[in-house]
């Protein structure tokens, strides 16, 4: 029982016996034990040695216990500190080990996922390993989660993880899209919009990812979804790259206290909310002008450009100039 602090089975009996005895001799302790005289004296001497028994100047030579609190609990703290360090040892030989096989062995980088109850398992098990983020492309027409159907991201976002998704216009045309969006943006999604994405995709943490490798599902083609799975890679940086430039053009997706999605529809929106000074500034804005010669050109200051600037995103819903002139030409105000 006492191995992890250091002592062989026969220490252990020794060490119980003087705690016992209070003091024994080696020739006491041989004839308790059945051990040598010799055996005896060796063990009660290692015991000494690792502070677990302390000789008195009695003739012949006795052997009293050390207080076990004293002699076994900062034993046992060494060894689980020493436990703990060689755990730390072997999660980094661990790592460093997958790394090595990564680079030498396409499998580890790349796991193929065939048919839609497999692929369905492992986004459920991605999200459910996440820890800080989600990133998500939702194209239209699902391939093996149908809008409403992924709870995992409710479980992910009532522990903390942060999603951030960006939807395609042509996804709010499906059954309950909607609906579905609203939910989501209400528990703590943070979404956005743009017209179209180029594929479908998943990303856990920067860490896995999983996007579809050929067409495939109810509304692709008729054979099972084909996806990778990646890992820590180039193409996985890639993919996040990918992502952001997306995520930074994209239009925020707000939800009105009436339960209405703001963004999403992609109708246009009624010019007139435009002043003339504000369509001729974006004229210039989206031409690719400079604010300094904007204010030059208009007679304003820049100051006041760009008070104007901020006040159509704010109409549009933008967060960069970028989204603004995306927004205009949506809504016609250009």
């Amino acid at each position: 029982m006492l191995e992890a602090a250091g002592l062989t089975a026969v220490e252990e009996t020794v060490y119980r016996l003087l705690i016992t005895n209070a003091t024994a001799s080696a020739d006491e302790i041989a004839s308790q034990t059945g051990l040598a005289p010799g055996q005896a004296e060796g063990i009660l001497a290692a015991l000494a040695t690792k502070g677990l028994a302390t000789p008195t100047d009695r003739q012949p030579r006795q052997f009293t216990a050390a207080p076990p609190d004293v002699a076994l609990l900062p034993r046992l703290q060494r060894n689980a500190d020493a436990l703990d360090q060689a755990r730390a040892a072997v999660t980094d030989l661990l790592e460093s080990y997958r790394s090595t096989r990564r680079r030498q062995d396409a499998d580890q980088l790349i796991e193929v996922i065939t048919g839609a109850e497999a692929l369905r398992q492992r986004l459920r098990q991605l999200q459910d390993n996440t820890r800080h983020e989600m990133l998500w492309f939702c194209k239209a027409q699902y391939v093996a989660m149908s809008s409403g159907s992924n709870r995992a991201e409710f479980e992910a976002l009532a522990r903390g993880v942060r999603y951030r998704v960006v939807y395609e216009q042509a996804f709010f045309d499906d059954d309950g899209a909607v609906d579905n969006v609203i939910e989501g943006v209400r528990a703590g999604e943070v979404a956005r919009s743009v017209p179209h994405l180029p594929l479908r995709l998943a990303v856990a943490d920067r860490a896995i990812a999983i996007c579809p490798l050929v067409p495939g599902g109810p509304y692709g083609s008729p054979n099972e979804p084909t996806a990778a799975l990646l890992r820590d890679s180039s193409l996985l940086e890639a993919l996040i790259a990918l992502f952001e430039r997306y995520w930074e053009d994209a239009v925020p997706l707000h939800v009105s206290d009436s339960g209405a999605v703001d963004g999403a529809d992609g109708s246009a929106h009624n010019a007139d909310v435009l002043g003339e000074t504000d369509r001729r500034l974006l004229s210039l804005l989206v031409a690719g002008v400079a604010d300094k010669a904007i204010a030059s050109q208009m007679g304003l200051s820049r100051r006041t450009v760009q008070r104007h600037i901020q006040h159509m995103m704010a109409l549009a819903g933008a967060a960069t100039r970028m989204q603004l002139a995306w927004q205009a030409a949506r809504r016609g105000w250009l």
